[in-house]
């Protein structure tokens, strides 16, 4: 049996694990569902296998865990610099570099473990994104805009997904991907300007510095790209009221969350909390979709 202290220093690992796999911080893990998810209703036009859907959800849990774990790796010698990072356990050296190796290999064997209930378009689709997911860290020391790599990586969500259901991909695949990968530069951009500061200090690239004085703008464009893809979905599969409701809702959450980014005095945490928005605005336009089937 375990000690006390043993018991103690278990539990103690068990939470640095669940910090270290963000499980402590469930917005970015389930804004990476929700593309997913989004994908999988549309292709399935709203009733596709439940067990399928279990496994997306699985699915995106894992991939995001093994690409936390793995950007950890690439970060721990740059996240002690940066505010906002500096108490991850591995920049805090709670945990060692052999343990994160092990979790991230736990992590991406779990993915490819469930990808194989998947169709074999789905299956070498996340195949191929698992160099994405690798070396995107590396991205923010030799890439202007990291950002778009990671709404690559993203985007692969779509694909997989998609593909699940219908074996193929299609024009409207492309559209929700086209989406996908606008709504995750708007929202990763916005993430990034709070740490522009310490960014710039250390010489690690983002989207938030190079579009500098100009950031609101592009995030405004890339939300304004969404729209007008996720519209041009809308029409080309024939969706129902439910569908345009939501999309006219979000549309102006993200006018709002535009306004609100040009104000040069805005508090750091204020990004934190547009992040969150895009979390609430996803699963928003989900029910949508859900519903954009139901003809009245």
């Amino acid at each position: 049996m375990l000690t006390h202290q043993e018991s103690k220093e278990t539990e103690f690992n068990l939470l640095l694990i669940i910090r270290l796999l963000r499980w402590d911080k469930p917005a970015g893990r389930l804004i990476l569902m929700i593309p997913a998810l989004w994908a999988v209703f549309l292709a399935g036009r709203a009733t596709p296998p439940v067990p399928l859907v279990c496994v997306i959800i699985l699915v995106s849990l894992a991939s995001s865990a093994a690409g936390c774990v793995i950007n950890d790796l690439w970060d721990r010698d740059i996240d002690p610099q940066v505010e906002r990072t500096r108490q991850r356990p591995l920049a805090s050296r709670s945990l060692s570099i052999k343990v994160g190796i092990f979790v991230a290999f736990i992590s991406l064997g779990c993915t490819e473990i469930l990808a194989l209930y998947l169709k074999p378009l789905s299956f070498w689709l996340l195949v191929a994104a698992v160099p994405v997911i690798v070396l995107y860290p590396l991205a923010k020391r030799m890439f202007p805009v990291p950002q778009l790599v990671l709404a690559l990586a993203w985007g692969f969500g779509v694909l997989i997904s998609w593909s699940a259901v219908r074996e193929q991909l299609e024009f409207s695949t492309w559209l929700l991907w086209g989406a996908t990968v606008f709504w995750t530069l708007g929202f990763d951009t916005v993430y990034a300007m709070s740490d522009r500061e310490d960014d710039r200090r250390i010489g690690v690239n983002s989207s938030a510095l190079f579009f500098g004085e100009y950031t609101a703008v592009a995030v405004g464009i890339f939300f304004a790209g969404t729209v007008l893809l996720l519209g041009w979905l809308g029409v080309l599969m024939q969706l129902q009221l439910s569908f345009w409701i939501t999309l006219f809702l979000a549309t102006l959450g993200w006018i709002w969350q535009c306004v609100r980014l040009h104000d040069p005095q805005l508090a750091h945490p204020v990004y934190n909390q547009i992040f969150d928005e895009n979390v609430w605005i996803g699963f928003l336009l989900l029910s949508g979709m859900t519903g954009a089937f139901l003809k009245f």
